[in-house]
This record gives C-alpha cells, structure tokens and sequence, in this order.
C-alpha cells in the first residue's frame, strides 16, 4: 500500500494553479490517506486493549450498565473506523489507477478544498447534495 509515485518537495500542499490530480497531488493524498489509516488502526487497536483489559465483573447495577453503555459506544465507534478504513483503501485504489478525485456521479475533478478536508470523498459538492437530498426523500417515505 506504500506504492510512492513521487517524492513531495518540503511544505508542499496542492494548489488550484497545478494540473489537477499530477503525481505530486496524488501523493500528497495517498500520503495523507495512508496516514490516517494507520492512525485509525493504532486506535482501535488501543479501544481493543482497553475493552480487553476492562474487562470486569460489576456487582453494582449502576457500575454494570455504566460499563455495558461504554462498551456499546466503543464499539459504535470502531466500526466506524472501520468503514472508514474501507473508504480510505477505496480512495488509496483510485490514487493507483489514476480516478482519484473525480465525481464517480458526473466525472468532474472534485475540488482541492474539498478532498483536502474530506479525502475520502467520491463525490463533488454538489452531487453531494443531491445524494443526501435523496436520502432525506427516502427517510421521509
């Protein structure tokens, strides 16, 4: 997964004035993908330890559901991270054959601001919005 496509120049951050999606953009984010994969990892990694080593038997009703309602939450969030991680190996495929950072709804480029804060993104802003307005009919029905 650490397929290098280049070597990133100090500081570099993508720019609006670059060809969209060259090698150093794709892997300044195949960079910051892989790295919040690991991060990911290495804390649900920690939340198994913990829940391994907590592992206690509560005589107290309170002490019990206390326990119980923390465990659910722990594992609410690391199945989170992990259809986060899948997300993340979805874009890291798309960095390798070269769809990275285009709408898989109308093929245009997604923009710079948006990947950069949501990389896993697959969708540009306003396809974005007409897939939640869909889902929000969906609910409603």
């Amino acid at each position: 997964m650490d397929d290098k496509i280049c070597e990133l120049p100090n500081g570099y951050k993508p720019s609006d004035t670059e060809e969209f999606m060259n090698d150093l953009q794709r892997e300044y984010f195949r960079r910051k993908l892989v790295s919040w994969r690991k991060e990911l990892l290495k804390n649900n990694d920690e939340v198994i330890e913990e829940l391994q080593n907590g592992e206690k038997t509560c005589t107290d009703v309170v002490d019990r559901a206390s326990n119980e309602t923390e465990l659910a939450y722990e594992l609410h969030s690391k199945e989170r991270a992990y259809k986060l991680i899948g997300k993340i190996d979805e874009a890291l495929s798309k960095i390798k054959n070269g769809s990275y950072g285009y709408c898989e709804e109308t093929g245009e480029p997604i923009s710079l601001k948006r990947l950069e804060a949501r990389p896993v993104a697959m969708l540009g802003i306003e396809a974005q919005e007409r897939h939640e307005k869909r889902e929000r009919v969906k609910k409603d029905d």
